[in-house]
């Protein structure tokens, strides 16, 4: 039986052990990676020595700098790049693909001026090609453990429940379970959003402020993350699965996480600048806060932490200011949401 061909675009942490997944269960995958040595070099060595140089990859992977090649007579695009570039790279898709081919975001992140998510972005570009053969893959996704083998769960939501399917048996394995939602806007929206208070959970844990607090604030950060989602259109329940609590959870108590290490730092006094230079990878908190937080006041949506934190990085309050405006906040309602049976 021929192999079914898979592109993943993005030779980074995730994208790695996602073409790994992939070619371990029989799919033949092209990684597309940006610079041509590093492909040399994975084809060479059998493994990304930049970012899991103890994974062995799967003779299935077969990694190019030339988008053309990886694309053509893919039937799945699995899209992991970092969120700044995802429109250039969704771009340059458009003569490159057909009908037949469905296109899946593993990007966390949400695009400014107008606001838009990652799948907005492929519909926008792709959507009369491809139809809704689009989804978004999210979760509690640290790539490091995923690649070591320890037990992880993610999301697929896609309005297609063929994608969903396929998607399931391209990615599942003894240590990684692969769900379904249809909620591609609550699943993504959650997916970004998290990454913001990933980055108050790691100033708060330099504070030493103590388990409680943490507590409080993960509990607060749900709030937020609902509650602008809903004002989006997403459906809140989603939020307490593996796409919104458990990956907030995930991210929000893991020094793995590169957000909660940048909040750790600006909890030192570094700029946001020196911050990301230390982090050294992508951290997408910081640029996704820009963007909620200017949403969110256009909508009048109430995100306490989300206005302290956004002070924090962008108008140099001290991070000391992030717990005590969480407790002068004036709402005290605790959850908002209740769940009505239609009559």
């Amino acid at each position: 039986m021929q192999k079914k061909h898979v592109a993943v675009l993005g030779g980074g942490s995730f994208g790695t052990v996602l073409a790994n997944f992939a070619a371990s269960n029989s799919y033949q995958v092209s990684l597309w990676v940006r610079d041509a040595e590093q492909a040399l070099r994975i084809n060479s060595e059998g493994a990304n020595a930049t970012y899991h140089p103890d994974l062995k990859l799967s003779n299935n992977i077969t990694a190019n700098d030339d988008l053309a090649s990886v694309i053509s007579s893919a039937e799945y695009v699995l899209v992991a790049t970092p969120s700044i570039i995802f429109e250039e790279v969704i771009s340059r898709l458009e003569p490159l693909i057909n009908s037949s081919v469905a296109v899946i975001s593993c990007t966390k992140g949400i695009k400014p001026g107008p606001f838009r998510t990652m799948t907005d972005i492929i519909n926008q570009h792709l959507g009369d090609i491809i139809g809704n053969k689009v989804g978004v893959l999210s979760g509690p996704n640290l790539a490091k453990e995923i690649a070591e083998e320890k037990i992880a769960g993610t999301v697929i939501a896609s309005e297609n429940e063929r994608v969903a399917i396929e998607i399931k048996s391209m990615l599942s394995s003894n240590t990684f379970k692969v769900f379904s939602s249809q909620d591609i806007l609550g699943v993504e929206l959650a997916g970004a959003l998290k990454n913001i208070y990933a980055i108050c959970c790691g100033i708060a844990h330099a504070k030493l402020v103590g388990e409680n607090a943490l507590g409080f604030i993960l509990t607060r950060s749900m709030a937020e993350m609902s509650r602008f989602a809903v004002a989006k259109g997403a459906n809140p329940i989603t939020f307490l699965g593996l796409a919104g609590m458990g990956d907030l959870m995930a991210t929000c108590t893991s020094r793995l996480s590169r957000n909660f290490q940048l909040g750790e730092l600006i909890a030192m006094d570094l700029s946001l600048i020196e911050a990301k230079e230390r982090v050294g990878q992508v951290a997408e908190g910081a640029r996704t806060l820009e963007v909620v937080f200017h949403e969110a006041n256009k909508m009048n949506v109430s995100m306490p932490l989300v206005n302290s934190l956004y002070k924090i990085l962008y108008s140099d309050n001290s991070s000391d200011q992030l717990i005590q405006d969480l407790i002068d906040h004036p709402n005290e309602v605790d959850v908002e949401f209740t769940y009505k049976e239609q009559s």
